[in-house]
């Protein structure tokens, strides 16, 4: 029988109030709290991003940085995360390399069901987000479960994506929708 925790990787329903799950969120709440209170240059701040991330491959990333367990977050090298970031982090998150990612954007794994009933049993899942190399994704923009986001692709800012967005093109609005196509 599975762990609530595999289930929660999984994409499957999982029950959030498990005690694994809420002791791994309150490991994660200190190590924001600590980090968050940090600046650049204090002696410390890495260890702290090891202790939240595990492997975060040198990634610049500007506090406040919010997550749900910090530990299904994956950097490629080279990426930078401005000020304000979320990232509800139940599936895996995949960043490629040099990404840039602008102040406030949300990255939302968390999924809940549709109807009232089904959300008062309290279940919930994921679904995981991937973002390829050489991204930029603008300032207050929001990713919803389980999008993929192609190779040197860029998100407006401010821009929802519901959808799958394709390497090269670039998109804005709610929902984000293209505004050209990959150059040849």
């Amino acid at each position: 029988m599975p762990t609530e925790r595999e289930k929660m990787r999984a994409g499957a329903p999982y029950d959030p109030g498990d005690a694994e799950l809420v002791a791994l969120r309150k490991t994660a709440q200190r190590l924001m709290r600590d980090y968050n209170a940090t600046v650049y240059g204090d002696e410390g701040r890495g260890d702290l991003l090891t202790a939240l991330l595990g492997s975060w491959n040198g990634a610049v990333i500007r506090p406040p940085f919010h997550v749900d367990y910090g530990c299904n977050i994956h950097f490629g090298p080279g990426c930078f995360v401005n000020y304000g970031a979320v990232v509800l982090d139940v599936c895996d998150v995949r960043i490629g390399a040099r990404t840039q990612i602008g102040p406030y954007v949300q990255i939302l794994t968390a999924d809940h069901p549709r109807t009232p009933e089904a959300r008062a049993t309290g279940a919930e899942w994921g679904r995981p987000i991937t973002i390829g190399a050489d991204v930029w994704i603008g300032g207050g923009a929001i990713l919803c479960p389980g999008v993929t986001i192609g190779v040197g692709a860029i998100i407006g800012a401010g821009a929802v994506v519901t959808r799958d967005v394709l390497a090269g093109v670039t998109v804005a609005g709610n929902p984000a929708r293209p505004l050209h196509a990959p150059k040849a």
